[in-house]
């Protein structure tokens, strides 16, 4: 997958900056933890009146019930200023996750949309990382390029280089992979 480090001058602004909380309100849906070793929380959340869903025309076009991303590009671009960011190596704890939890769950996993949660958030100690849904409808994801992207994001986005995490949206914009200190 190419990533393109890219500072965006577009309508991606819904991004949240705020920290432990992906939008104003957030209402979590459900929680558990995952790994072998149970240390990575993992978070289903909605944005109270769709703060961050954004409608898409495409989802008329599509041939099925759940659309498959895999494998779509993103583009990355970090938060400015330099400021306090996540610790690469806590948020590559959590690529790891997703890469146990390939091999032990299954590559993809499916995020629903709007209110009933468009939200996943995976955190460990100092990173926080989520995928956002932005289609109306079910979206597909791998857990193997969200690793990726979080392994590229999460060092390259820190204070030598004037930020303080970053995003990877996608560039037809239905998704993004957000990092960011929790």
């Amino acid at each position: 997958m190419y990533f393109s480090l890219a500072f965006l001058l577009s309508g991606f602004a819904l991004i949240s900056l705020v920290l432990s909380e992906v939008c104003p309100g957030q209402v979590t849906l459900s929680e558990t933890y995952i790994g072998t070793d149970k240390n990575v929380k993992v978070e289903t959340v909605s944005c109270p009146g769709g703060a961050l869903t954004r409608r898409s025309d495409l989802v008329s076009r599509q041939a099925s019930n759940v659309t498959n991303v895999c494998g779509a590009q993103c583009n990355t671009f970090c938060f400015n200023p330099a400021g306090s960011g996540p610790d690469p190596n806590d948020c590559h704890i959590i690529a790891d996750v997703l890469r146990y939890d390939s091999q032990n769950i299954g590559n993809t996993f499916t995020i629903n949309n709007g209110t009933t949660g468009n939200i996943v958030v995976l955190t460990y100690n100092s990173c926080e990382s989520f995928f956002v849904n932005q289609i109306n409808g079910l979206m597909e994801y791998c857990r193997l390029e969200w690793a990726s992207v979080l392994d590229w994001v999460a060092p390259n986005c820190q204070s030598t280089q004037n930020a303080h995490g970053g995003s990877c949206v996608a560039s037809d914009g239905r998704w993004f992979i957000q990092a960011q200190h929790s």
